[in-house]
């Protein structure tokens, strides 16, 4: 018999499909009807900077929540077997085994989008969150054909089909890579194009050309080419495309990952990159 947690999960879901509208991830940005309910899907993609490491400091996380990352009934997540489950942090640790995740920018994200002046009304939309971020990870690793591009489009096709009962739809793509990309300079330097083709591959993959993309240019880097890397990610020039400035953000002691506070920060700046470009597109 489910258990009373597992039965009001069921029933939150439920409410989620009931209230929003189908979720078609082929429906274009431009001209939707925000008055009405909805879910809003969000892919969380890239190394471990997304996954996140906030509390993390060369041992396992500290555990430490801070309020705007906190669960919310009105966010969730798509766990490794597909499941919608309410939102937690660690968001990516059944995603990211291979490494001891903590706060990310994806749980400050959803609620800056949540209590946004887009959504002035009750009960709040739903967001979806999808993690698909793994640590250490080069932006060819995630080139269309490799296993993680292949994960990433069926979690991020799952979280339509969960929802195509009635739900929402796909909103964006929130992308923290290249760290590893400034370790050799012919990587570096060939990261504009890769990253280009990425867009426009899972654009097509995912039925959705005008699906937003909001990168994030890089804080830190792991080799001596990060300044290259930061200038390609600042450089693409792509329709529904927004970077936000990771530099100068707080790092752990390691000096490559962010930290609690960063990244609660990070997650504030990319609802505001998302809201602009949602408002640029009406």
């Amino acid at each position: 018999m489910p258990s009373v947690g597992s039965r009001a999960l069921a029933l939150l879901c439920l409410a989620v499909l009931a209230s929003a509208r189908r979720l078609d991830p082929r429906r274009p940005l431009s001209g939707y009807d925000r008055t009405a309910p909805e879910a809003l899907i969000f892919v969380l993609a890239g190394q471990s900077n997304m996954a996140g490491n906030g509390g993390v400091n060369g041992g396992p996380w500290d555990g430490v929540v801070p309020p705007q990352c906190r669960p919310s009934s009105s966010i969730l997540r798509l766990d490794a077997r597909l499941h919608w489950e309410v939102a937690r942090e660690p968001l990516h640790a059944d995603i990211d085994v291979n490494m001891s995740c903590g706060v990310g920018p994806g749980m400050p994200f959803a609620h800056a989008l949540l209590t946004s002046s887009l959504f002035p009304r009750h009960p709040p939309p739903t967001i979806g969150l999808v993690p698909c971020a793994i640590g250490g990870t080069s932006i060819q690793e995630w080139a269309r054909g490799t296993p993680l591009y292949g994960s990433l489009v069926r979690r991020a096709t799952a979280a339509a089909a969960a929802a195509a009962a009635a739900a929402g739809r796909l909103a964006a793509v929130l992308w923290y890579q290249g760290e590893s990309d400034t370790v050799v300079r012919a990587d570096a330097e060939a990261y504009r194009g890769r990253m280009k083709r990425l867009i426009r591959d899972l654009r097509a993959d995912l039925f959705s050309p005008e699906l937003p993309l909001i990168q994030v240019a890089l804080a830190s880097g792991e080799g001596n080419f990060t300044e290259v890397v930061r200038h390609a990610q600042k450089g693409i020039k792509v329709p529904n495309v927004a970077c936000v400035d990771g530099k100068g953000l707080p790092l752990e002691a390691d000096h490559v990952h962010l930290t609690t506070e960063a990244q609660v920060k990070l997650g504030k700046m990319l609802a505001k990159a998302y809201l602009k470009l949602t408002a640029t597109a009406d």
